[in-house]
C-alpha cells in the first residue's frame, strides 16, 4: 500500500542569532588560551550561519558571573522548566501552521499522533497539548518517542507508514520537536565546546497517510526504511542527565567514523529495492555539522548539488537535532522543479552510532514550494 507524506511544515523560536555573534559569546564565557582557540576554529568553519533559540539576548541571563571568574549555570530543573513552556508554545503553532496549510484533511480525521523529542520531558507533554488545543479527536492514538537523538524522525515516520498501512483510513500528525541550546553548558571539556557550536532550536510537523494526493499537489511517498549500528562509535556519540543539563558526549571522531561505513550501511536498502547509488538523484544527509555532510559525500561520491539541501539547513539553522532531517526535506520539496518522480535517500545518525535511513520518492508536478 502506497503512503504520503502530504504536507511538511517547520517552525523555530523568534530568537534568531548569527553564529558569529554567539562566537563572540562564547569566547566571553572561555578562559583558557587553548580553549579559547577551539572556539574560534569551530565557529569560523561550522558552516553555520545563524540559528534559532528559546533562550534571549544570545544568553546573557542565561549564565550569570559569579565574580570570581565563574559562571552560575542553571539547573537541570529550571533548564526543563523552560523546555515544558517553550516546547508547548512552539508545538502548538506548528501544529496549527500544519493543519491550515493542509487542504482535504480536516482535524477531526486525524486518528494518530506521533511525537518525538530528546531534549526535555514533562507530562501530559506536547502530544496531550496538540490533541486538547489543536481539537482533535478525543481517540486520537497518541505516542511519543523520547530520548533518541538526531535519527528520531525516521522511527516516527515509520510508524506513521505502519499506522496507514495496517488501516488505510488513518492520518497521522508526526512532529519532532527539540530545544537543544537549553542544554548549553560553559566548562573546558571539547566535547561541550563543540556541541555548543552546533546545536540549535527548531520543530518539524508532517502529515502522513495512506489517500491519494490532491491533484497538482508535490508530495513524498514513502517507499522503505533501514536501520544499522556502528559499533565503534559507541562511546563517541552519547548523553546522559547532569546537574546542569544533558552532559553530551560527541567525539569529533563521528564524522570520519559515519564516512568510512556509510557506502556499506546503504546498500542493503538499496538493494532490497532493486537500486544503486546512481539511481537516486539527491541525498537529504542529516546535516549534524559541516564535516559530517562532508564524509558522507565522499563515502558516497556524490556531486555538490545532491547534498545542497542539507548545506542550506546547516547554514541557516543548525543541527537541530531529531527535527533537522525534515527541515532538509521540506527544502528538498522547495527546490524541486521538473515535474515527475525523484528519488531521495534519507538518513540520519545519532548514539550508539545509530545510523536510520529511508526511501522516498517525490511525486507531483512542477513546485512553488507548497505541497
Amino acid at each position: 500500500m502506497a503512503v504520503w507524506i502530504h504536507r511538511i511544515e517547520t517552525a523555530v523560536p523568534e530568537n534568531r542569532y548569527s553564529q558569529a555573534e554567539i562566537g563572540v559569546r562564547m569566547l566571553e564565557w572561555t578562559a583558557g588560551e587553548r580553549d579559547r582557540r577551539m572556539v574560534k576554529a569551530l565557529y569560523r568553519n561550522s558552516g553555520i550561519e545563524t540559528r534559532h533559540s528559546v533562550i534571549p539576548d544570545a544568553g546573557a541571563g542565561f549564565f550569570n558571573p559569579t565574580g570570581e571568574g565563574g559562571f552560575h549555570q542553571p539547573g537541570t530543573a529550571a533548564r526543563n522548566a523552560i523546555y515544558s513552556r517553550e516546547a508547548t508554545r512552539l508545538a502548538l503553532g506548528l501544529g496549527q501552521k500544519l493543519l491550515a496549510a493542509s487542504p482535504g484533511f480536516a482535524v477531526g480525521e486525524v486518528t494518530h499522533l506521533v511525537t518525538a523529542s530528546c531534549t526535555g520531558f514533562f507530562n501530559p507533554g506536547i502530544d496531550y497539548f496538540l490533541c486538547r488545543e489543536l481539537g482533535l479527536p478525543a481517540n486520537t492514538q497518541r505516542f511519543h518517542l523520547g530520548f533518541m537523538g538526531c535519527y528520531a524522525a525516521f522511527p516516527a515516520l515509520n510508524m506513521a507508514v505502519q499506522f496507514c498501512r495496517a488501516n488505510p483510513d488513518a492520518v497521522v500528525l508526526v512532529m519532532c520537536l527539540e530545544l537543544c541550546s537549553l542544554h548549553l553548558q560553559v566548562n573546558a571539556n571539547e566535547d561541550t565546546i563543540l556541541a555548543n557550536s552546533l546545536f540549535a532550536d527548531g520543530a518539524a510537523a508532517l502529515l502522513v497517510s495512506a489517500r491519494t494526493p490532491r491533484p497538482g499537489s508535490t508530495v513524498y511517498r514513502v517507499q522503505d526504511f533501514d536501520s544499522a549500528l556502528l559499533p565503534a562509535g559507541r562511546e563517541a556519540m552519547a548523553w546522559s542527565i547532569g546537574d546542569f543539563g544533558f552532559d553530551i558526549a560527541l567525539s569529533s571522531y563521528v564524522p570520519k567514523i559515519i564516512g568510512s561505513g556509510i557506502s556499506d550501511l546503504i546498500q542493503p536498502l538499496l538493494a532490497r529495492n532493486g537500486m544503486s547509488r546512481e539511481n537516486i538523484s539527491r541525498w537529504a544527509v542529516h546535516p549534524g555539522g559541516k564535516s559530517i555532510i562532508d564524509r558522507v559525500a565522499k563515502g558516497l561520491d556524490l556531486a555538490p548539488e545532491q547534498v545542497s539541501s542539507s548545506r542550506t539547513v546547516l547554514r541557516e539553522f543548525g543541527n537541530m537535532s531529531s527535527a533537522t532531517i525534515l527541515f532538509v526535506l521540506k527544502e528538498m520539496l522547495a527546490a524541486t522543479g521538473s515535474p515527475g518522480a525523484e528519488k531521495i535517500c534519507a538518513m540520519a545518525f545519532g548514539p550508539g552510532l545509530t545510523v536510520e535511513a529511508a526511501l522516498l520518492q517525490i511525486e507531483g508536478g512542477e513546485n512553488d514550494g507548497k505541497t
